[in-house]
């Protein structure tokens, strides 16, 4: 199983991130280890020495068949569910990687920087690019989006990474985070929706 993430999908969070509204020439993605990913109602343990974890909400998709250098006209086929997922980052630690160019991946990659939520089946849903998901916390909505703002839409981004990574069965695509990124701290409970239907429900420790 690969889990793949993509950055800089959502206009809104490339403003609050980096102070403009752009697009990037070509889709960025990057690549978490397996072993960051934790069981959905199962507690997230906040990592000693990473400093600020910040949630970043997605969607999330699921791949159900091999596939690669796949025509973004024919990228529908090769995912069967969604979900709404949780990419955490250790902020500071990336800042500070980013700055002096070293790789970051540890800001991404650390035990428990991975959410997945209850996976729902595509034959349910009759437009991908136009769903709307939030995450509360402590009962409080702290962020939303809608798949309709995504920068590069999902057969897109399946497209490129299938140019350069073969996609199998089982690989899962974080398609990128909207605006409202923020910290979590030790007792917060936080519950992520897709379409007002709660998929993730976990406790921070």
């Amino acid at each position: 199983m690969k889990i793949l993430a993509v950055g800089m999908n959502y206009a809104e969070h490339n403003k609050e991130m980096h102070g403009t509204l752009y697009k990037t020439e070509e889709p960025v993605f990057f690549m978490k280890p397996d072993s960051s990913l934790f069981q959905n109602t199962k507690p997230m343990f906040l990592p000693d020495g990473l400093g600020r974890i910040e949630y970043e909400t997605e969607l999330v998709v699921r791949i159900c068949r091999m596939g690669k250098s796949i025509a973004p006209r024919f990228a529908y086929r090769y995912f069967d569910a969604i979900t709404v997922g949780i990419d955490f980052t250790a902020r500071e630690l990336q800042r500070k990687y980013q700055e002096k160019g070293w790789p970051w991946m540890l800001s991404k990659g650390f035990d428990g920087a991975t959410a997945l939520g209850e996976w729902v089946s595509m034959e349910g849903i009759d437009n991908v690019q136009n769903l709307n998901f939030h995450l509360d916390i402590n009962g409080t909505t702290v962020q939303k989006g809608c798949t309709a703002d995504m920068l590069y839409k999902i057969d897109e981004l399946i497209a490129h990474i299938s140019k350069f990574v073969t996609l199998k069965t089982g690989d899962v695509i974080f398609t990128g985070t909207p605006q409202g990124v923020g910290p979590v701290k030790i007792g917060d409970h936080l519950e992520g929706y897709l379409e007002g239907k709660k998929l993730l429900e976990f406790n921070i420790k």
